[in-house]
């Protein structure tokens, strides 16, 4: 199984200071959050954008981080350990340590954002319009960050997912930024400019 990541480093040649990874959702890919780089304003970030393992049962070239079909969430496993080592491997490619890597992701990819981020010491997790797998567990290095972004109106994870997932983080000592926006599930201009605040202050 292979990532096949989008890659887009800064601007002018830059040398990345700090590295942004971004999950897509189910039946997406890396090129539909790819444009999401060029409508941040984070010129010391190189954007990561990963391919999902797995085909999409009916999307044509749409992938899946695992089976939303079923209830045992087939391939979950396998992605978090897929995940897990090529988040590994980032620093030797890039130069940039996990303490200046940021994990976010939309829908699915938020789910494994917030599942893979809380076994990583990273600088800060973004989930966006996602959900938690499970009851998380205190990591034994410090929590990093986390941003929960969602819309009241997500008629495909509802807004409940968010609201349980921020109460969880908190139980663990996690400190959670939530934010709610008017919409469905979307990445709005103003989800944007939420989690580019966000990037910038935990710099």
């Amino acid at each position: 199984m292979s990532l096949n990541p989008i890659s887009i480093s800064p601007p002018n040649n830059k040398v990345p200071q700090y590295l942004l990874i971004m999950l897509h959702g189910w039946g997406a890919n890396a090129e539909d959050l790819a444009p999401l780089a060029s409508m941040l304003s984070l010129s010391d970030y190189q954007f990561i954008f990963p391919n999902a393992p797995f085909p999409h049962p009916q999307v044509p070239g749409g992938r899946a981080w695992y089976a939303l079909e079923t209830q045992d969430y087939q391939g979950l496993s396998d992605s978090q350990n897929l995940l897990h080592d090529w988040l590994l491997s980032l620093e030797n490619q890039t130069g940039v340590p996990l303490s200046r890597t940021i994990l976010s992701g939309f829908s699915q990819g938020g789910a494994m954002s917030l599942d893979l981020g809380l076994k990583l010491p990273l600088a800060g997790i973004c989930s966006l319009s996602g959900y938690l797998h499970f009851q998380p567990q205190a990591p034994k290095f410090p929590l990093s960050p986390i941003l929960i972004i969602h819309g009241i109106q997500d008629m495909v994870v509802p807004l409940q997912a968010a609201h349980q997932a921020k109460e969880a983080l908190i139980s663990i000592g996690a400190t959670v930024e939530y934010h709610e926006f008017s919409g469905g599930h979307e990445i709005p201009p103003s989800a944007l400019t939420i989690l580019q605040q966000f990037v910038q202050t935990i710099q």
